[in-house]
C-alpha cells in the first residue's frame, strides 16, 4: 500500500494507460480523481476498480472548467497528493508541411497549455498542504527523431514537458513538491494496439527493442507509483525512460 491515504489526479484517465494506472494507484492505497472529457468513457473504466476511484469530466485546455474541478477535488477530499499528467494527443505520421494549422495548435494546446494549466491549479493546492508530487507523462520522442515516422510537433510539445518538469522541480523543491516524467517507448496501448495485433509487424517491433519486447500499461504505472511513493521522496527533476533500452541504443 505504497499510495496509502494518498489522493492522486490522473488525466486522461480513459486511456490504455490512464486507466491501468487509476486501477494499479487505487490497488496500492490511493483515492483516484480520474480525469477527461468523455464521463461515459471514464465510468467504463473505473468499472473495473476495485479500490477508492471517482470520475469527473474535465478538458484540461479550458482553465475555468480546471479551477472548478480542482476545488471540487479539494473541497471533497481536503488535499491533492498527487498529479498524473497522462492527458496528450499524438499526430498521424504525415510530413510537418502537410499538417493542417488547426492540428499543430490541437496538439500544442493540450500537451502543453492543458498540462500548464492544471499544473498550475494543482500546485496552488499543494502549497496549502506544504507537499506534492506531479508525474509528466513524456515520450522518447523527446529526445531523438524516428526515420520515416514525422512526428515533428508532437515531439516538440514532449521536449517541452521534459523541461517544463526539470523547471517545476526546481522552482518549487523548497516548497516540498517533487515533479519527475516518465518518456515512453512503444508500449502496447492507444494507437499502436491495432498495429501490434499482427504478429509479424509485432515481431519486426519487438527485435528493433534492446529488451526484445514491447512494454505495456504496467510497466508504466509501477513506475509512476514508484515515483508517487515515498519511496522516491528524495527524486526530483528526473526524466525517466520507460522504453526497453531503446533510447539508449543505435537502432
Amino acid at each position: 500500500m505504497k499510495l496509502k491515504n494518498k489522493i492522486a489526479i490522473i488525466t486522461g484517465a480513459s486511456s490504455d494507460i490512464g486507466a491501468d494506472m487509476s486501477k494499479r494507484f487505487a490497488e496500492e492505497g490511493a483515492t483516484v480523481v480520474m480525469l477527461g472529457r468523455n464521463l461515459q468513457s471514464l465510468e467504463k473504466a473505473r468499472a473495473s476498480i476495485k479500490g477508492n476511484a471517482v470520475s469527473m469530466a474535465c478538458d484540461i485546455m479550458n482553465n475555468s472548467q480546471v479551477l472548478s474541478t480542482i476545488d471540487q477535488v479539494v473541497g471533497k477530499y481536503g488535499k491533492i497528493d498527487i498529479l498524473v499528467n497522462n492527458a496528450a494527443k499524438i499526430n498521424d505520421a504525415i510530413h510537418f508541411h502537410e499538417m493542417k494549422d488547426s492540428d499543430i495548435s490541437d496538439l500544442v494546446n493540450t500537451n502543453i497549455l492543458g498540462t500548464l494549466n492544471i499544473t498550475k491549479a494543482v500546485i496552488s493546492k499543494m502549497l496549502d498542504n506544504k507537499n506534492g508530487t506531479i508525474i509528466n507523462i513524456g515520450s522518447i520522442s523527446s529526445e531523438r527523431a524516428i526515420p520515416r515516422v514525422h512526428l515533428a510537433v508532437y515531439s516538440a510539445t514532449k521536449a517541452a514537458i521534459s523541461m517544463f518538469t526539470k523547471s517545476i522541480a526546481v522552482e518549487y523543491a523548497r516548497r516540498n513538491i517533487r515533479c519527475n516524467c516518465l518518456n515512453l517507448g512503444i508500449i502496447n496501448a492507444g494507437m499502436i494496439k491495432p498495429y501490434l495485433d499482427d504478429p509479424q509487424a509485432r515481431k519486426v517491433l519487438e527485435e528493433r527493442q534492446p529488451l526484445n519486447k514491447i512494454g505495456d500499461p504496467e510497466d508504466v504505472s509501477k513506475a509512476a507509483i514508484f515515483l508517487a511513493s515515498d519511496d522516491a521522496k528524495w527524486i526530483t527533476g528526473t526524466v525517466l525512460n520507460i522504453d526497453g533500452g531503446k533510447s539508449a541504443s543505435e537502432g
